[in-house]
């Protein structure tokens, strides 16, 4: 399960909070996206959907209150976003902050959650541990040797680049691993700002 916990003013809008998902998760605000409130459609103006600029306060949300974020509107990605209470600021807080999280945020682009979950389940798969032993073969031999000299074979450099190809492709599979300190620095420079209105 991926999650994000995040506090934010009362006064916040429904268009900074998505700037906040999008930092939270690890986004890049590239899509369209929308807030499902009550029935009524708020975000990105090509959707005709009202607009994104009213107050979390003007919602009139009370504690436990649900309504749907959707990001990547071509196959959506739907987040369940819960008011689970609230509180008094504290004056030596920065808000918004991300108090909790965990899952790793998928990539970009990635054709929607099952095609994700399919595809990171595939590259965990039989191949992987095809590869993990090539890999340890490398690396014993380069131990072994206590050189690179099997990289002059032509072939065999190809092998190795190739595997490090397939690693690269996997960990990108995997998506971004949540760090509540890096989302918090982002946050702090204001990063969700410039990601509320950026989209192509």
């Amino acid at each position: 399960m991926v999650w994000r916990r995040v506090q934010v003013p009362a006064t916040l809008t429904l268009r900074e909070l998505h700037g906040v998902l999008q930092v939270s998760m690890g986004w890049e605000g590239i899509h369209l996206y929308q807030f499902v409130v009550d029935t009524v459609r708020y975000g990105s103006w090509e959707l005709s959907a009202e607009s994104p600029d009213i107050g979390l306060d003007a919602l009139k949300l009370r504690k436990g209150s649900r309504f749907l974020y959707e990001y990547d509107l071509n196959i959506p990605w739907e987040h369940e976003v819960r008011l689970e209470e609230r509180a008094a600021a504290k004056p030596q807080m920065h808000y918004p902050c991300c108090i909790g999280g965990a899952g790793n945020c998928p990539p970009e682009d990635s054709s929607g959650p099952e095609a994700w979950m399919w595809r990171r389940d595939e590259v965990l798969g039989l191949a992987l541990d095809e590869d993990l032993v090539m890999a340890l073969e490398f690396m014993q031999e380069i131990g072994d040797t206590r050189s690179l000299a099997i990289l002059d074979d032509p072939d065999r450099a190809d092998e190795f680049r190739d595997l490090l190809f397939r690693i690269k492709v996997r960990s990108d599979l995997l998506g971004l691993r949540f760090e509540r300190r890096k989302v918090n620095e982002r946050l702090r420079q204001s990063e969700h700002l410039n990601l509320m209105h950026q989209q192509m």
